[in-house]
């Protein structure tokens, strides 16, 4: 079952995020059972919206993808992550790639 996860990240700077997203090519090289993201920055961090197959999926590529170049760029503290249920989604027509 399709996954919802929310995740915010105290303190995360938007070159950390880039340096981490340059490091993992997850662009280019999508991950297993990622289906869409989404990135922001608030006065607090880093927030993220992912579309997932699965927890576990998530929780694989932040294991063996993501945590090593997390440790790498020094971002400190651990995130809030919550996993929900997807219900419905949708993608407007002609909407694709990163922006």
């Amino acid at each position: 079952m399709a996954v919802v996860m929310s995740m915010r990240w105290a303190g995360t700077t938007p070159a950390q995020y880039d340096a981490v997203r340059d490091a993992v090519h997850w662009e280019d090289l999508a991950p297993a059972g990622g289906h869409l993201h989404v990135a922001w920055f608030d006065g607090h961090g880093l927030n993220v919206t992912d579309v997932w197959e699965s927890q576990q999926a998530f929780e694989a590529f932040f294991a063996e993808r993501l945590a090593p170049e997390i440790e790498k760029v020094g971002i400190a503290g651990e995130p809030a992550v919550e996993f929900h249920p997807l219900h419905r989604r949708f993608v407007a027509p002609g909407v694709a790639g990163a922006a």
